[in-house]
């Protein structure tokens, strides 16, 4: 990801310029006085967006659906729970 620093100036009379170059994926960083007061960047596509993406480039087959999320079960052997290994462990 490139990067472009501007004064504001010049930002405001080259605006469309500069949204041009982060739809490309550019950063550009806004100073006044030489100092950053503002960033300039391209918006993150979201995950469902990014997902329709990897279908259309056949890269991956998905209905729709979104899955629960996936809580691990943790499980002690023996007669101590795991919190009582966790504060042994801590010692």
């Amino acid at each position: 990801m490139s990067q472009t620093t501007t004064g504001i100036r010049d930002f405001k009379a080259q605006l469309s310029s500069y949204v041009q170059q982060a739809k490309a994926g550019s950063v550009v960083i806004i100073t006044e006085r030489g100092k950053p007061v503002a960033r300039l960047m391209p918006i993150r596509p979201t995950i469902e967006q990014r997902m329709e993406e990897l279908v259309e480039a056949g890269l991956l087959d998905w209905n729709g659906q979104t899955l629960e999320p996936w809580v691990p079960e943790v499980k002690a052997r023996g007669e101590r729970t795991v919190a009582e290994l966790l504060l042994e462990d801590r010692e």
